[in-house]
């Protein structure tokens, strides 16, 4: 082994990218070894692991938002980032700096030995040393892909959350949502609470907890979001209630979000002040779900969703919030996603179709994107090499009152934004 050790962040996370000959190697052997060498134990005093196929972001960014607002020391870490990789490792809302997080990778690399490691079994154990060393209160963690293998599931959380199952990954998770939920359900744990953030979860799900003895909690069933009027909502359970202000996420799927987050801090048994419910609810932000932007009369709506269920809450959405104008979408997308699933789900709610391709590896160009989707709509949309300019030529075609929807991954967001967020 080299004595040469990277120096900065930048330096290695280009070190860590060559480690491993596979991005993903499913199974928990190689990580759980070096984190026993690191000592690593509980990242908090509590922990909620996140999992489930869509609005897992989301809700991570309203179970910290609440549990910030009730005064506790809160860590977070997601994946993957928009713009750096920083925003992966947060305590108490803020992004960890380069310092404490190349001080994680040494602590990594120090234990490391021979064992190989992917980028995200390295990024994991970077952010479970760095929560250690905080004194969490609370750690919330991201599953990264499925659950059962993911690095993630090293932890023993005090509650697990599975969102949403659906068809996403199918290469390495399966292709029906049975064989998925299987893979989901693997965070779960004997005798602890799991959330289900929806009403009919596959019966893997349910199954894997009735094994277990895990209590599972279900949206719908027995925990429920009931819209008031158009400024507030109501949480409630068998022993609980409470008006909420509608979340800043405005799509109607956050209020379901939010309602998981709810129900899996309450699952804590820590208590929470009433007054931070409705504060942390109101504040949770997250760059690229739905973010709006403004740009010479055109709203600019930006989101990270890339597989058919994330497509259909965004088709919900722009339903529940119509413009005068026609409704542009800008779309780019991964090669192994379901493009035509994608844009079925929305096409009722679009207007014109502007397709741009992705670099990268699991990347595409736009006229391959089109050509997968010569059954609908978007088969006459207009080409682009890239996001950018894609957006411009959407923008270019937009009247006042108009909007533009940018989509299709985090990549796609991640192309946008310096875009929309510099002058103009």
């Amino acid at each position: 082994m080299s004595s040469a050790r990277p120096a900065t962040l930048g330096q290695w996370l280009a070190h860590i990218e060559q480690q491993h000959p596979q991005s993903i190697a499913m199974g928990l052997e190689r990580v759980r070894e070096v984190a026993a060498r690191m000592q690593l134990g509980q990242p908090g005093k509590r922990s909620i692991v996140v999992g489930g196929t869509n609005g897992k972001g989301s809700t991570v960014a309203f179970i910290e938002s609440i549990a910030r607002a009730a005064g506790w020391k809160v860590g977070a870490y997601t994946s993957p980032h928009l713009l750096a990789y920083n925003e992966r490792v947060r305590i108490d809302g803020a992004d960890v700096d380069d310092a404490t997080l190349v001080a994680g990778f040494n602590a990594v690399e120090d234990a490391r030995g021979d064992t190989p490691l992917t980028y995200f079994e390295y990024g994991t154990l970077c952010a479970l040393w760095v929560f250690a060393q905080a004194q969490l209160d609370l750690a919330v963690l991201e599953v990264g892909l499925g659950g059962r293998l993911d690095a993630v599931n090293l932890i023993d959380a005090d509650v697990s959350v599975i969102t949403t199952v659906d068809i996403d990954h199918a290469d390495w998770l399966g292709t029906d949502r049975e064989a998925i939920g299987e893979e989901k359900a693997g965070i779960l744990r004997g005798w602890k609470p799991v959330i289900l953030g929806e009403i009919d979860p596959p019966s893997s799900v349910l199954r894997r907890a009735y094994v277990l003895g895990a209590n599972a909690i279900r949206f719908g069933s027995d925990f429920f979001a009931e819209p008031i009027d158009a400024e507030r909502w109501r949480w409630r359970d068998v022993s609980f209630r409470i008006e909420l202000p509608q979340p800043a996420l405005w799509a109607p799927i956050q209020r379901n979000n939010a309602a998981t987050a709810i129900a899996a801090l309450r699952a804590l048994d820590k208590p929470v002040p009433r007054a931070a419910w409705a504060q942390g609810v109101a504040g949770a932000a997250i760059d690229g779900r739905l973010q709006r932007f403004q740009r010479k009369g055109v709203e600019v709506l930006v989101d990270v969703g890339h597989n058919p269920q994330a497509a259909a809450a965004l088709a919900a959405a722009l339903k529940s919030q119509p413009v005068a104008g026609r409704t542009l979408a800008v779309y780019a997308a991964l090669a192994d996603k379901d493009a035509e699933g994608v844009v079925q789900a929305l096409q009722a709610q679009v207007d014109g179709w502007f397709l741009a391709g992705l670099d990268g590896a699991r990347g595409q160009s736009a006229a391959q994107l089109q050509q997968r989707l010569q059954q609908t709509p978007a088969a006459s949309a207009s080409l682009s090499k890239d996001v950018a300019t894609a957006l411009n030529a959407a923008l270019a075609q937009a009247a006042e009152g108009d909007r533009v929807l940018l989509f299709g991954s985090f990549h796609t967001v991640a192309d946008a934004l310096p875009l929309l967020r510099s002058a103009g």
